[in-house]
């Protein structure tokens, strides 16, 4: 679960670049603003970072950034349920235009950045040079304890939503009692207008259509009464001339024998005249002006038109008006229900204050365990005697992160009581302790890469050859990629590269290249001395290489987890 290659194009001031990386610990060195940090910022910016057209190369088009890793198996599950390939490497590609647009994949499909940032909790853990700044912030330092000890507070964060949400929907509901009351009278009154009518879905069309006929049914009864007279005249009736006009064509048709077929429609047409006949009777025995239902519809028209017009609606409307009513009733009923809302705050409490005290209980369980392990990476880092302490105190206010407020304090000198970080270390110390905290930390989380920009500023002498052993060791475990100004630290690496700034009428480029053999010595003399090399720098780079080797051998005494000097327990 490591990187394995990066390959970058017109980024910054790179015009190209594919490097391949190894499992173990891999520096980073070169001239100050040679551009030691462009790898870190390229794969941050693979990783989803915000993207911005100061990344592509001047006078480039466009940049790209690719770089493939072992694939994790505990992404598979995610990589299966975004819709992504899932294969031996992943691949994740990202292209950054002048105008600062983006585009990305993951194992050749497009991705966003936010799936880019998801994916990168799994791959990179990344430690910058001023990462000692983050331990002045209370939800930092509370972070990393919870990280420590495993805890994960999303559950607690929702618990803590829900009841804030209970709560604020009590208080809601007891400042507006007044008005909620007022409100609900007003629907009552409006639904019981409503209700008189009881207005039925499609009763307005049905109404209409029924008053229409019954204040047209004299008009209805005279014109079916003069139609059955036409139909059933003796004299002159259509029945008769149509019977008279088949007699005569029946009559000839044994000479014709093309009336046969003028016989048959006649006869059809003489069925459907008897039922015409009948059906305009029937009509005549049933239709009977109603003068009492006539001024009942009248009166219902009424109704409806006078709410309508009350509530400024087209009277169709009215039923979907009650409806809306009559759920918002229904609401306000719920919101006026004090004691339900009362009862669901309270629960909703208890049960954030459950979980709330389990994670309280495993911080405190966790925070000696935390100390120990950082003022025991302290004694190896030039703090020797120095004391790390984690304080847990009650918040005045719960939160969504729990009851606690977590401090880190430290005593830089044996017998010096702890106080906070930033009334007792110094720039140096800070650099240092976030070093220890990173050490002592080192195999939290899932990511296969450590990365460490820088974090060695401020150290020297012998201190920095225990953060190369560090450093080295570290690689045993995970993956480590550290860009670093020290020597010391250089020469314990398993790869070397070199990042060096070359000057053209063109422009300037940055190049990255492995170091090794005398190269390699002449980088760590480089370092070392400065620009004008010496015999004497070259033996010291030499003996330097030869000594982090016989230092790092497997088998070595571990500068991680040798034993400190006894010292208090730190308190909490």
């Amino acid at each position: 679960m490591t990187l394995r290659r990066i390959a970058l194009r017109d980024f910054v001031i790179v015009p190209a670049l594919e490097l391949d990386f190894a499992p173990g610990f891999t520096a980073l060195t070169g001239e100050t603003g040679a551009g030691k940090s462009i790898l870190i910022d390229a794969l941050q910016m693979a990783l989803g970072a915000r993207a911005d057209a100061a990344v592509v190369r001047e006078g480039a088009s466009q940049a790209e950034i690719c770089a493939e890793f072992d694939s994790p198996p505990h992404c598979q599950p995610w990589l299966h349920e975004a819709g992504f390939a899932q294969e031996d490497s992943l691949l994740l590609r990202r292209v950054i235009d002048a105008q600062g647009r983006s585009r990305a994949w993951i194992n050749g499909s497009p991705a966003t950045a936010t799936q880019l940032r998801q994916l990168g909790t799994h791959l990179l853990d990344i430690h910058g040079q001023h990462a000692w700044q983050s331990l002045m912030r209370a939800d930092s330092v509370r972070s990393l304890l919870d990280a420590y000890a495993g805890i994960d507070t999303s559950t607690l964060q929702r618990l803590w939503h829900a009841w804030r949400s209970a709560s604020q929907a009590l208080a809601a509901a007891q400042a507006a009692q007044e008005s909620l009351l007022q409100e609900r009278e007003r629907l009552l009154w409006q639904l019981e207008e409503l209700d008189k009518l009881s207005p039925g879905a499609d009763e307005w069309e049905q109404l209409n259509q029924q008053h229409t006929r019954l204040s047209h049914a004299q008009a209805l009864l005279e014109t079916a009464q003069s139609a059955l007279r036409h139909l059933d005249d003796d004299e002159a009736g259509a029945d008769r001339l149509l019977r008279r006009s088949l007699q005569q064509l029946q009559d000839q048709a044994h000479l014709e024998p093309q009336f046969d077929a003028i016989v048959a429609v006649l006869h059809d047409c003489l069925a459907q005249l008897a039922d015409a006949q009948h059906s305009l009777q029937h009509y005549l025995d049933q239709a009977d002006p109603d003068p009492q239902l006539l001024a009942e519809l009248d009166a219902r028209l009424g109704l409806w038109m006078q709410l309508a017009r009350r509530y400024r609606r087209p009277p169709q409307e009215l039923p979907q008006l009650q409806h809306t009513w009559q759920e918002q009733l229904q609401a306000l009923d719920a919101a006026a229900d004090l004691p339900q809302l009362t009862q669901q705050a309270e629960q909703a409490h208890a049960a954030y204050l459950a979980a709330a005290q389990q994670i309280a209980q495993q911080r405190r369980e966790a925070a000696p365990r935390l100390a120990r392990a950082i003022t025991q990476a302290m004694q190896t880092l030039g703090m020797q005697g120095g004391r790390f302490a984690v304080h847990i105190q009650p918040l005045p206010e719960p939160g969504a992160q729990g009851l606690d407020d977590v401090q880190f304090l430290v005593a830089g000198h044996p017998g010096a009581t702890p106080r906070p970080l930033g009334k007792v270390a110094s720039g140096g110390e800070l650099s240092r302790l976030s070093l220890a905290i990173a050490v002592a930390t080192s195999a939290l989380g899932s990511a296969g890469t450590l990365i460490f920009d820088e974090v060695d500023s401020g150290v020297g002498g012998a201190v920095a050859d225990t953060v190369g052993r560090l450093m080295h060791q570290l690689g045993q475990q995970r993956q480590v990629l550290a860009v670093t100004h020290l020597p010391q630290v250089a020469a314990c690496a398993d790869q070397h590269y070199v990042v060096s700034k070359k000057r053209s009428k063109s422009g300037t480029t940055s190049n990255v290249a492995p170091s090794t053999d005398e190269a390699r010595v002449q980088e760590i003399a480089r370092m070392l001395g400065g620009e004008k090399i010496s015999a004497t720098t070259l033996a010291h780079a030499r003996e330097m290489l030869a000594q982090a080797r016989a230092n790092c051998a497997p088998g070595c005494t571990s500068a991680l987890h040798s034993a400190p000097p006894a010292l208090e327990e730190p308190s909490v």
